[in-house]
C-alpha cells in the first residue's frame, strides 16, 4: 500500500510536495476508510481539488512517470527523459527532480528515493523498516564518465562480481530496480519493490483511457463477470448480462487489409478493435454487447452504440472489480469525466465499502462531496493551489487546517466556495477588450 509520495521541480510543482495516505487520529468513517497494516493506519481514499492548471494532474502524472522509470528501463545511454522540471523560476531549470515515495509491500515499509535530470539518474537510495530502518542500497552516478557506482547495505547478501554485473547494467539514465530486471541476480527486496510497482501500483488512468479494452481480460472469468454484471445492475443501467460476440470476416487479401485496415475501424466506428489474423482470407474480431432487460424484454446494444456515460462506467466496472477482489492502486485523473454527480458518489461509496486493501488516488471537479460530512473524512480531501509568488503548486489536505478555519460543524463546500481553502481559480471580470478594424 502507498504511505506517501512527494515531488520536487516536476512540471508545476517547485519545492518538495507530499501526498499522504497516513490517517490522521479521528475515527470518523474509520471501517470505511482505514486499513490497518504494518502498525499503521492507511487510507483507501484520496481526492484531489483544485482549478485548473493548479497541478492536480501533475501529481498523478508523476506518479506515473516514476512507475515508468522503475520498469521501463532505457536500452541505450544517449536516450533522454521526458519530463520538464519547474521552468517559472530561473534556477530551477538548471535543478535536479527529486521522488521520495513510501510504501508497504508483504508486510514490510520501503522507502525509495530518486534523483535525476533529463539525461541521468544522479541518486538513488532504497531503504527498508524492518523494523528499524536499513538500507539497502545507494547509487550514485559518476556524470562525467556516465557510470553507475552501487553501495550495498549490510542487510544484503551479494557476490562482487553480481555486483559488477548489476552495476555494468545500469545505465546512468537508468534506475539500479531497472538495471537489475536485465539481470540473473536474486535480491529479495529488489523483486518486492518491482512486485509493488508493477503488481500494485497502476497506470494512470485518464478521460482518454480505453478501459473497455483492458475489460476483455476480465470478462473471461465467470465469476468476475457475475461482478461486473452486478456493479452495472446497482448503476441503475438496465444492464443485466454482457456478451461477446466472436466475428470472421472475409478478406480477399491479408496484405491488403494489414496496409489499410483503417476501413475496416470505420466500418464499425471502433477504432480501438482488435483483429486476429486466421488465415490470407480472414480475420476474426470480437465484439462487446450489452444485454438491457426494459419490461422484461431483452434488447442487445452494441458497446459503442451506447451514451459516453455507460460506456465510461461500463470501464470503470472493470476497475472497481479489480479494486474489491485484489489489492491495488489506480491512479485516476478527472474521476467524475462523463459520469452523473450521483454516480460518481455511487462509485466512490462501493469501493470504499467492499475493498479491502486497495487504494485511489483521483483528480476531480466534482466539490459537491464536500457538503457531505457523512462520506467523507477532511484528511482524504487534498487541495491544489497556486502560489502568489510564482504560481507553482502548494497541496495540503483539509486536516492541514486548524479548528480557526474548520470546524465539525463548518460547511466545507460553502468554505470552499468562498476561497477559504484555497484551490479555486482566481477569475477577473467578464467584459472583453475588442480593438476594431473599422476606419474611422
Amino acid at each position: 500500500m502507498l504511505v506517501n509520495f512527494s515531488i520536487q521541480n516536476f512540471g508545476s510543482i517547485k519545492d518538495k510536495q507530499t501526498l499522504s495516505f497516513e490517517a490522521d487520529k479521528s475515527e470518523h468513517l474509520e471501517d470505511y476508510y482505514v486499513i490497518n497494516t504494518n502498525g499503521r493506519r492507511l487510507l483507501k481514499l484520496g481526492l484531489i481539488y483544485g482549478a485548473n492548471a493548479s497541478g492536480k494532474t501533475t501529481i498523478l502524472k508523476a506518479l506515473d512517470f516514476l512507475r515508468t522509470l522503475v520498469l521501463k528501463p532505457k536500452n541505450q545511454k544517449t536516450q533522454t527523459f521526458d519530463f520538464e522540471p519547474f521552468l517559472f523560476d530561473d534556477n530551477t531549470p538548471r535543478q535536479n527532480t527529486v521522488f521520495e515515495i513510501e510504501f508497504i509491500q508483504n508486510d514490510v515499509r520501503y522507502l525509495y528515493e530518486v534523483e535525476l535530470n533529463k539525461e541521468a539518474i544522479t541518486r538513488e537510495e532504497l531503504y527498508s523498516y524492518n523494523p528499524k530502518k536499513s538500507n539497502i542500497f545507494k547509487r550514485t552516478t559518476d556524470l562525467q564518465n556516465k557510470f553507475t557506482k552501487i553501495e550495498f547495505g549490510n542487510k544484503i547478501k551479494i557476490s562482487k562480481s553480481a555486483e559488477e554485473t548489476l552495476e555494468n547494467n545500469t545505465l546512468w539514465n537508468n534506475t539500479v530496480l531497472g538495471g537489475f530486471l536485465k539481470t540473473n541476480i536474486d535480491i529479495e527486496e529488489f523483486v518486492d519493490v518491482l512486485n509493488w510497482f508493477s503488481g500494485y501500483l497502476n497506470t494512470l488512468i485518464n478521460p482518454q483511457s480505453n478501459l473497455s479494452k483492458e475489460l476483455k481480460k476480465t470478462l473471461s472469468n465467470d465469476q468476475n463477470k457475475k461482478t461486473l454484471v452486478q456493479i452495472l445492475k446497482k448503476a441503475d443501467f438496465n444492464i443485466s448480462n454482457i456478451l461477446i460476440k466472436k466475428e470472421v470476416i472475409e478478406i480477399s487479401d491479408i496484405n491488403d487489409f494489414l496496409e489499410n485496415p483503417e476501413r475496416f475501424y470505420k466500418k464499425d466506428n471502433d477504432k480501438d478493435r482488435e483483429f486476429r489474423i486466421i488465415s490470407n482470407n480472414q480475420i476474426s474480431t470480437e465484439n462487446v454487447e450489452l444485454e438491457h432487460t426494459v419490461n422484461n424484454k431483452s434488447y442487445i446494444l452494441a458497446l459503442n452504440m451506447e451514451s459516453q456515460g455507460t460506456q465510461r462506467y461500463y470501464g470503470f466496472a472493470g476497475t472497481l472489480c479489480t479494486l474489491i477482489k485484489d489489492s491495488v492502486l489506480f491512479p485516476i485523473d478527472e474521476l467524475e469525466s462523463s459520469l452523473h454527480p450521483d454516480l460518481f458518489v455511487h462509485f466512490l461509496l462501493s469501493f470504499l465499502t467492499n475493498s479491502k486493501k486497495s487504494q485511489i488516488i483521483a483528480t476531480t471537479h466534482n466539490r459537491e462531496i464536500l457538503n457531505n460530512k457523512d462520506i467523507f473524512r477532511n484528511d482524504a480531501i487534498w487541495i491544489t493551489d497556486k502560489s502568489n509568488e510564482n504560481c507553482a503548486t502548494e497541496l495540503y489536505s483539509l486536516a492541514d487546517f486548524d479548528t480557526k478555519v474548520i470546524r465539525d460543524t463548518t460547511n466545507i463546500l460553502n468554505a470552499y466556495k468562498l476561497g477559504k481553502l484555497g484551490g479555486v481559480p482566481n477569475l477577473s471580470d467578464y467584459y472583453i477588450e475588442i480593438e476594431s478594424n473599422e476606419k474611422k
